[in-house]
């Protein structure tokens, strides 16, 4: 499986997995309710790493270690975690779980079951509907990538240089696209040219 530049990846004793950044403070925690959620989960911290955002990635259940979970949120903010980023499918608890025990901001992950049940529709409505008071954010289904992108963002609110960085994203996004723009106008725009002359013969 390929992984992000800078991560090493540790099995631990339990069935908490790690992925850590190297020499760089942890300050996003990711968790999942299944390793089998990984691959999806693992473009968060892809873009966290592009993004130079310590990051740890842990596998909690909501349901087969609730205990484990609680204790993960209540603990984070005092070992520096500033976000949480919380992937989950089918009965999606594990966000609205974490987000009980911690004032810190909970990204929620809905994610789509190996099984493809239900399209991923269940764990949109268990992320997103939470009751008044213990908010979770939620990105679209397999939105792992922007919930990454959404926790730096927060961050970046008290870290000038992670916010240049961003920017900087962004506007290479735009020339991305200016680019692509270019490249597609030009050639259709040639095909027409020729199209009119052929028709003014």
């Amino acid at each position: 499986m390929n992984r992000p530049p800078g991560l090493s990846f540790f099995c631990g004793e339990s069935e908490a997995y790690h992925l850590e950044v190297d020499r760089i403070a942890n300050r996003v925690g990711i968790v999942m309710g299944s390793a089998s959620d990984l691959p999806a989960m693992e473009a968060a911290a892809a873009v966290l790493a592009a993004l130079e955002v310590g990051h740890e990635v842990r596998v909690i259940s909501a349901h087969r270690t609730p205990q484990a979970a609680a204790d993960y949120a209540r603990q984070a903010r005092e070992r520096g975690i500033g976000v949480i980023i919380a992937g989950a499918g089918g009965a999606a608890h594990l966000s609205g779980a974490i987000a009980a025990n911690t004032s810190i901001p909970v990204i929620g992950v809905p994610l789509l079951l190996a099984s493809g049940a239900l399209g991923g529709f269940d764990a949109l409505c268990s992320t997103v509907m939470m009751p008044a008071g213990v908010p979770v954010a939620t990105v679209g289904i397999g939105g792992a990538e922007n919930a990454g992108l959404l926790a730096a963002q927060i961050l970046a609110l008290s870290d000038s240089e992670l916010m240049a960085r961003l920017e900087k994203r962004r506007q290479s996004m735009a020339e991305r696209v200016a680019d692509a723009d270019a490249r597609v106008s030009a050639k259709f725009g040639a095909a027409g040219s020729e199209g009119k002359g052929s028709q003014s013969r």
